[in-house]
């Protein structure tokens, strides 16, 4: 594996944020600065390994410090992360998450109008 491929790798999961998460940057250093609370840590930190060996692999006297088995696996977990990403799966969390948020206020809502209810002699 050369500098070109680690740097096609690079740019690959750049192109896959921009496209799946809307992340704007230029390379994938700036895009994983965008990215917080936006992907999980752990692909955060596999990304940024990869654009470390990515600038690593840039200088020829360097290329020989490339872990290319930490490079695959860090390729794979930012493209799998980033290919289970999808419309569909945004919408469906933030539906759930406005929902579960709804749900819970009313049952709060609820639970202190039989309090205040009990509380009077009403019930």
């Amino acid at each position: 594996m050369g500098a070109v491929p680690v740097q096609q790798m690079a740019d690959r999961v750049a192109q896959l944020m921009e496209e799946r998460l809307h992340i704007r940057g230029k390379g994938l250093m700036a895009k994983l600065r965008h990215a917080r609370g936006v992907m999980p840590r752990r692909v955060q930190a596999e990304a940024a390994v990869l654009a470390k060996y990515a600038t690593l692999a840039q200088n020829p006297k360097l290329m020989m410090q490339l872990d290319h088995d930490r490079i695959a696996e860090a390729y794979d977990a930012c493209i799998q992360h980033l290919n289970g990403v999808g419309r569909w799966e945004r919408r469906k969390s933030l539906t759930l998450g406005i929902a579960s948020s709804i749900a819970f206020r009313l049952l709060v809502v609820f639970g202190l109008l039989v309090t205040f209810l009990v509380w009077k002699g009403y019930v």
